[in-house]
């Protein structure tokens, strides 16, 4: 469908649009119905919520090392296939295990190859775009548009075949995706330069700052916190949406429209604020964002219908897709440039990897515990708490900004 010739100048960029929009297939299932799959092995909620924060724990570590040996190799492509390789593996032991015990240690060695897959493809697309003096998005929309494909295909598939196809599904998809590798074209993976990115120089007599000085500026530690609570809740409502799907009685293909709704809300987002986005300041985008996830969350906990989730999950529009690109645009604003990576290494790190193991493990607890309506009230705390840290650091730059304002006005009125 994407791809064509390979003697095409555009052929790299029509594999790796092909390629993203495999792996995402395996995303729906790993996220999204591996959970449901483990409920049927008559595992607990608490149980589930240990199994999803394995993988954020795992790729701490799996994602610097599998970059690293990327960077030494100088080489994404034949990463990309022993990662799928051990994939395959592992997901084969994995369809055989049956007791937690054995399923944890199996799944472990699963997401230490699962997950490097993604930031890999992510500067694949990153280089080949700027390669062919394209926009990113053309090449990573492909991934939002796998993911809603194979949400609503697979969700009708799992509702023919039952929820035991779960891990056979993820299987065939590895293989495909395993096979699309041999189509592309390598890159060497490098830090990419931003546009219009100017050289960082520093005054004579004065000490240019580390990581440390400016990861302990109030700032980035305020920015950081903030980013942390709020993906809590968000982490909470991955881990946990098909699990209160199915409490609710819906089958696999209304969870199916449910992964949907929410992965195709994304792209116009995604679009537009990538061309209008820098009209605008972060910190009141971060403020909607973080009350929309207040509102999403609080909908959530009242919804007693398969068919309002759905609906809801339309604010994922208004919720991930203004936070995402809004943050990435303020960590390239509060660091330097020399230290951008990095910023946005640890950006991942606590979005994704801490948040996700906390959510997991309590969101779990909580969910067994006290129930679902408790489990969402308890993300909407997290959302508004969140939207009050982003509401402090954007009076208190206002305010600075007008002393400095009145400050230089008085100075030269005085001159």
């Amino acid at each position: 469908m994407f791809l064509k010739r390979t003697g095409s100048p555009y052929s790299d960029q029509n594999w790796l649009r092909s390629f993203l929009f495999t792996i995402y297939g395996t995303s729906v299932l790993v996220v999204s119905y591996f959970p449901l799959f483990y409920t049927h092995l008559g595992f607990s909620s608490s149980q589930v919520g240990y199994l999803y924060s394995l993988g954020p724990l795992i790729s701490i570590l799996s994602n610097l090392f599998w970059s690293m040996m990327s960077d030494k190799l100088g080489t994404i492509r034949k990463i990309m296939f022993i990662l799928l390789a051990g994939q395959l593996v592992t997901g084969l032991l994995l369809a055989r295990a049956t007791e937690f015990s054995s399923v944890m240690l199996i799944l472990s060695f699963f997401y230490f190859f699962y997950y490097p897959v993604f930031p890999l493809a992510d500067t694949m697309a990153i280089k080949i775009a700027e390669r062919h003096g394209r926009n990113f998005i053309t090449i990573r929309v492909f991934g939002s548009l796998g993911y809603s494909f194979f949400a609503l295909t697979v969700g009708y598939a799992l509702r023919a075949l039952g929820a035991t196809w779960s891990l056979t599904l993820c299987i065939i998809i590895i293989i495909i995706a395993l096979l699309i590798t041999i189509g592309l074209k390598d890159v060497k993976k490098t830090v990419p330069e931003l546009p219009n990115q100017k050289a960082v120089t520093t005054k004579p007599g004065k000490k240019e700052h580390g990581l440390k000085d400016i990861l302990l500026r109030k700032e980035v530690l305020w920015f950081f916190g903030c980013v942390f609570v709020l993906a809590l809740g968000h982490r909470m409502n991955e881990a946990f949406l098909t699990i209160s799907l199915k409490n609710l009685g819906a089958g696999e293909e209304v969870i199916g429209w449910a992964l949907l709704a929410s992965a195709l809300s994304e792209i116009p987002v995604l679009f537009i604020l990538g061309k209008y986005g820098d009209k605008f300041k972060e910190l009141p985008l971060l403020i909607l964002a973080s009350l929309m996830y207040a509102l999403r969350f609080l909908l959530m906990a009242l919804a007693d219908h398969p068919g309002s989730i759905i609906a809801i999950q339309a604010l994922h529009s208004l919720t991930f897709g203004v936070f995402f690109v809004t943050c990435v645009r303020y960590i390239t604003r509060i660091i330097p440039d020399r230290l951008r990576a990095t910023g946005l290494a640890i950006y991942t790190v606590v979005w994704s990897s801490a948040a996700g193991l906390l959510s997991g493990t309590f969101g779990g607890m909580i969910y067994q515990e006290a129930g679902r309506f408790t489990f969402y009230m308890v993300a909407v705390g997290f959302s508004l708490l969140a939207f009050v840290g982003f509401l402090g650091q954007h009076l208190l730059d206002t305010h600075r900004d007008s002393m400095h304002y009145f400050k230089n006005k008085n100075k030269k009125a005085s001159l």
